[in-house]
């Protein structure tokens, strides 16, 4: 069978609409896994043990469960929980694009944390005396000196793993989500088209994610270059 260019070009605004999805997932995820990886990290270097500890646990946790299953276990589980707690009649609908907002948030905190606790070590321990000596708190010195630095160092790290999430993104495909790959899934399942579809995606996902690594080496390299 011919590959058929046609049917790309006709569905191009419903893709565009799943593309679209895609990218405000991976934006929200990364902005809300970036905050809350950065709290984990600033708990799992407290000196409060039970803090740390807690910190510690959930990361490993969330690092050592693929994100598949933590999207099924949100998705089908958790609204039986809040029924069983809560007592309701019915379980509570999280809707797939709630779920997947939710997910990827949660589990992305835990790889931006160990990148974060990574960052913030990377920080000259001076640097940190030389902050209590000026009268700083610990929150000051972590908000004022610590934490800019540690982003500015961790910056290409931090775009790295944002380019897998945009990856990743394409999970939510299997609790119904309407993505970029499930829009072209749809399409290509109405159509009869699923070589096509599926190759259009591909090549998309590779384009962008190449341009996004070549960028990221750029400015690795230009921050190498200014230290």
């Amino acid at each position: 069978m011919a590959f058929d260019f046609d049917v790309i070009a006709r569905s191009l605004p419903y893709l565009w609409k799943g593309f679209r999805y895609t990218v405000e997932l991976t934006a929200i995820a990364a902005t809300g896994g970036i905050f809350f990886g950065t709290l984990l990290a600033l708990a799992r270097l407290s000196s409060v043990k039970p803090l740390a500890l807690a910190a510690a646990g959930y990361v490993n946790l969330m690092r050592s469960i693929p994100l598949v299953l933590v999207i099924f276990w949100f998705f089908f589980l958790v609204p039986v929980l809040v029924q069983g707690i809560t007592g309701a009649e019915r379980p509570p609908q999280i809707g797939a694009e709630r779920t997947a907002i939710i997910t990827f948030i949660m589990f992305e905190a835990a790889y931006f944390c160990e990148i974060m606790r990574a960052g913030i070590q990377s920080i000259p321990k001076g640097q940190v005396y030389a902050s209590y000596a000026l009268g700083l708190t610990y929150g000051q010195t972590m908000r004022l000196v610590v934490l800019p630095q540690a982003f500015r160092n961790m910056i290409p790290v931090l775009l790295t793993q944002t380019v897998i999430l945009f990856q990743d993104t394409s999970l939510v495909y299997v609790i119904s989500a309407t993505d970029f790959l499930g829009a072209a899934s749809k399409v290509g399942q109405r159509d009869g088209r699923l070589v096509e579809m599926y190759t259009f995606v591909a090549v998309v996902y590779f384009v962008i994610s190449v341009t996004l690594s070549h960028f990221v080496r750029r400015l690795q390299k230009r921050i190498a270059v200014i230290r």
